[in-house]
């Protein structure tokens, strides 16, 4: 990750690495390996899922204004960066195969998903209490 980062963005990449190196169990050596490998997927992924929103606005905020031509290249170039995504993930799975076992390869898939559920939990659990009617938040990660 960037090393300029705000004091929020480096508290939350700390939690990640620590929530996915636990779940994970991953040694030192293969803690090594995988992060560089598992940063630049992650990287290019957004860079995609970037795309992915810029056509989608792009597509919401003309709609009315254009042509039936432009909105069908809108959704073949979404369409393109659906099939790079996929393309994405199978080249990262194969590296990870040779990073870690088969089975914390299956394991980190599971994690992610946990990490994502997380985050919004603690998101929602953050919430002020006029916005949360559970009330304030318990946890800060």
């Amino acid at each position: 990750m960037a090393a300029a980062q705000n004091p929020g963005m480096e508290r939350l990449n700390a939690y990640k690495i620590a929530f996915f190196t636990k779940r994970l169990n991953l040694t030192p050596q293969e803690a090594e390996k995988f992060w560089p490998v598992y940063n630049e997927f992650q990287a290019q992924k957004t860079q995609i899922q970037l795309e992915k929103a810029s056509l989608m606005r792009t597509f919401n905020q003309g709609e009315s204004t254009l042509s039936d031509e432009q909105i069908a290249e809108l959704g073949n170039k979404y369409c393109a960066a659906i099939v790079q995504e996929s393309a994405l993930a199978v080249k990262y799975h194969k590296m990870m195969m040779e990073i870690l076992p088969p089975a914390k390869v299956m394991r980190l898939y599971q994690v992610e998903n946990q990490y994502r559920l997380q985050l919004l939990n603690e998101l929602r659990d953050n919430r002020p209490a006029m916005d949360n009617p559970r009330g304030p938040g318990r946890k800060q990660f």
